[in-house]
């Protein structure tokens, strides 16, 4: 997509600290972390949001969620960690670009914003 901020960083237009890539994902740190760790984990193809996952897209969101636990891992989340998807501008996506936080390193709070 044209102007979308994630589609620009899988495409090299605009730097991101890379924590892991493959061929279907990217995953990087995100410049205004909620938590001493936060990753997000992007597709490369674009997806607006979980509104749109498909039968057709659903092996790519799935094949996410198995990288999740390894970014978790080598970032040292034994602890435990907590993975967010907002979906649309009421629930706080301001980019509309699948993606999942990855947030973790202290005690996180049960409070919703």
């Amino acid at each position: 997509m044209e102007n979308c901020l994630f589609c620009k960083i899988v495409a090299g237009q605009i730097p991101s600290a890379k924590v892991y890539e493959d061929d279907q994902i990217l995953a990087f740190r995100d410049i205004a972390p909620q938590a001493p760790t936060h990753i997000l984990v992007i597709p490369k193809e674009h997806i607006g949001s979980v509104a749109e996952v498909t039968e057709e897209n659903a092996s790519l969101v799935a094949h996410i969620f198995t990288v999740i636990p390894r970014i978790a891992r080598a970032e040292g989340l034994a602890g435990g960690y907590r993975v967010v998807s907002n979906c649309g501008p009421d629930a706080g996506q301001t980019v509309p670009h699948l993606h999942f936080h990855i947030l973790g390193g202290k005690p996180l709070t049960t409070e919703m914003a």
